[in-house]
């Protein structure tokens, strides 16, 4: 199959709301040659990535905007502009390529009008970008709901945070503890002619000066490194963990953290993690049986303790809850296209339901650390104002970091270009148990 056709199918199912690119595009990429994979994946990502600047600009090409029906023609369509301001594509192969593509979707007008507007395209569309620039949605390439989210909660660093999702995101690796000290490991990478450097605020984080194929990587199958971005790493830290602990990861799939906590703390009594879908527990169990490790791995809903805990309490508690995963959209860019601003509400109800039905199964003087990969207040810091609100018995600790920037309560670590994702964390201790 042609990249162009894999790229816009895998496409025009997030357009349709009907899946996002990590559940529509592993199909797709099955269907081209293998040499054609890195093209079909930078295709589907980089016009996500786009797709908000993109979409005005084929909104100013056209004469009237597509029907829902011809979703996987309007995502041809911006594949096919993707290639003319994104790529190094020759303009001629773009096009010709992309249009060749409409056959298959077997919508014969589709190719008249693909051929027309990309040529349009070609020849007016930076002018039409340069006019368009004032609408911060252009100029950002972010929905407008989100880039006045943005702008509204973080005024001095908004424009930064969109500069930075925007761009291509560091591979970031995580090195096993029980095998090599992060300094050992980076002298491995060095001899093997690797460029390479600690990342500031992990202990484990190394940040690779370019991406490559991990299998490539000194002692990857045998479980020296993983790849986690340094956010998600610090919980590992944060949470205090020690010998003899009960610990939990609720919401733990894939596992990149489930397996952090084991590797940092060899001596734990047991590591128990939960995730709503047993299929995502697959991947949770082959990160753990490549690194070596074991945790006990539950299917169910968290809220739903009476089906899944046992009654023992925990003395730690990881919950990195469901969020808008607005702090990742460098790596996952069609969360541009698949959030929305009425979404967050929700999201913040079901976070609070997390923390209200986790609490009782940790001990008196147990912690969690709340973590999400948010960037809106909304989901972080006001979540857990509310939670300390209506539960007596929680008191918030510092975090020994400083990554991030203080807030009321816990800290926000903005996107950095080059550095680590957007994330959250808040820790609290358990001080009382609950009066029923």
């Amino acid at each position: 199959m042609n990249p162009r056709l894999a790229a816009a199918r895998a496409l025009a199912a997030v357009l349709s709301g009907k899946a996002s690119l990590n559940s529509s595009l592993p199909a797709q990429l099955d269907k081209v040659e293998e040499r054609d994979r890195g093209l079909t994946q930078d295709l589907a990502f980089g016009t996500a990535r786009w797709q908000p600047r993109l979409d005005l600009l084929a909104a100013q090409l056209l004469q009237k905007p597509f029907k829902a029906a011809d979703a996987d023609v309007q995502a041809l369509l911006l594949v096919g502009l993707y290639q003319l301001f994104y790529t190094r594509i020759p303009a001629h192969a773009a096009i010709g390529e992309t249009v060749g593509c409409a056959d298959k979707l077997k919508k014969p007008w589709a190719k008249g009008l693909l051929n027309a507007v990309l040529r349009r395209a070609q020849r007016e569309g930076e002018e039409l970008l340069a006019s368009l620039e004032r609408d911060p949605v252009v100029r950002t390439a972010h929905p407008r709901w989100l880039q006045k989210s943005l702008k509204a909660f973080w005024p001095e660093q908004w424009e930064a945070i969109c500069a930075a999702n925007n761009a291509h995101p560091p591979m970031i690796l995580r090195v096993n503890r029980r095998h090599h000290s992060r300094d050992a490991y980076l002298a491995l990478l060095a001899d093997a002619g690797i460029g390479a450097s600690a990342c500031p605020f992990s202990r484990d984080g190394i940040v690779l000066a370019e991406a490559c194929d991990v299998r490539s990587l000194p002692g990857f199958a045998d479980g020296w490194i993983s790849v986690q971005d340094e956010a998600a790493q610090l919980s590992a830290d944060l949470l205090e963990l020690a010998p003899g602990q009960r610990v939990l990861d609720a919401c733990c799939a894939p596992g990149g953290k489930t397996c952090h906590l084991l590797e940092a703390e060899p001596g734990l009594a047991q590591m128990v993690a939960i995730d709503l879908e047993a299929k995502r527990l697959a991947r949770v169990r082959e990160n753990l049986d490549r690194l070596q490790l074991d945790a006990e791995l539950i299917a169910c809903d968290a809220r739903d303790t009476a089906s899944w805990w046992d009654g023992k309490p925990f003395q730690r508690i990881l919950l990195d809850a469901p969020c808008s995963a607005t702090g990742v959209i460098r790596r996952h860019p069609d969360i541009k296209l698949t959030r929305q601003a009425e979404d967050i509400p929700a999201l913040a109800a079901l976070q609070g339901e997390l923390l209200d039905a986790l609490w009782p199964t940790l001990e008196v003087g147990g912690m969690l650390l709340y973590a999400t990969c948010s960037s809106l207040p909304t989901e972080n810091t006001d979540v857990i104002d509310a939670f300390l609100a209506r539960t007596p018995g929680a008191r918030e600790l510092d975090l020994a970091t400083e990554a991030g920037l203080r807030q009321p309560h816990g800290r926000q670590l903005l996107a950095q270009e080059g550095g680590h994702d957007g994330f959250y964390y808040a820790k609290l201790i358990k001080i009382a148990a609950s009066r029923g």
